[in-house]
């Protein structure tokens, strides 16, 4: 691996920790609830959301908290205050060291990330993202038959970086499904392994996981200085 490839990242646990988008979701659907049901305190709730996401997951975060509160809330309602509220994100630290180098080098970069749409894009204008990265493919934006693994974001994202694929890195979090059509098709792939993250502990077979492991991307600089 060297120079001449261009990077295309993951967003989420790749560029910055989900667990604060998680966290910042939360806190938006508590003020609102506490603002409709004066009753009811935002901090409690949001501790609440947080205690049984840690215990049970984020799936039926809302269904649970408003039954254990009596809260009676439209849970499609929450959900949408979660999924278009405005997140305040930060980049990891490695990855605006990253981002910064290819961009004062003139490194081409993409971006691939799966997700709602308008989270996405939220996240994505929150961390500036669309200021420091040449292409971003939201693959909801084309439908989710097409969200990772399948083939049509990846070629989309090298057709539109104009290089051929074999020229692309794919540098991601999530072997259950970053790497393995990337590799079929010819990329590079680079596993970032963070120490938090849902896929931090996560370990599957060569056919799953990437080229390479990295625990920094600051790694990265030494295959482009």
């Amino acid at each position: 691996m060297h120079k001449t490839l261009i990077p295309i990242f993951d967003l989420d646990d790749t560029l910055y920790c989900e667990h604060d988008y998680v966290r910042s979701g939360f806190k938006s659907v508590a003020n609102f609830i506490a603002s409709k049901n004066h009753t009811t305190d935002a901090e409690l709730i949001y501790k609440s959301f947080i205690n049984v996401w840690l215990s049970h997951g984020r799936g039926k975060v809302f269904d649970i908290v408003c039954e254990n509160l009596s809260i009676p809330f439209d849970i499609a309602k929450l959900v949408q205050v979660y999924r278009e509220h405005q997140p305040k994100l930060e980049l990891y630290d490695d990855a605006k060291e990253v981002l910064s180098y290819f961009n004062t080098k003139k490194i081409p970069m993409g971006l691939i990330t799966d997700g709602n749409l308008t989270m996405q894009w939220r996240k994505i204008k929150s961390l500036k993202l669309d200021k420091l990265i040449d292409v971003i493919i939201v693959t909801d934006d084309l439908g989710f038959e097409y969200w990772k693994p399948n083939a049509a974001p990846y070629k989309k994202a090298a057709q539109e970086l104009n290089v051929p694929i074999e020229k692309c890195v794919y540098i991601g979090d999530n072997p259950n499904k970053d790497f393995v059509t990337a590799k079929k098709l010819g990329m590079h792939t680079i596993r970032i392994v963070r120490p938090v993250g849902d896929h931090a502990k996560t370990r599957l077979n060569k056919t799953y996981e990437a080229d390479k492991e990295m625990y920094s991307l600051i790694e990265l600089l030494e295959k482009w200085s």
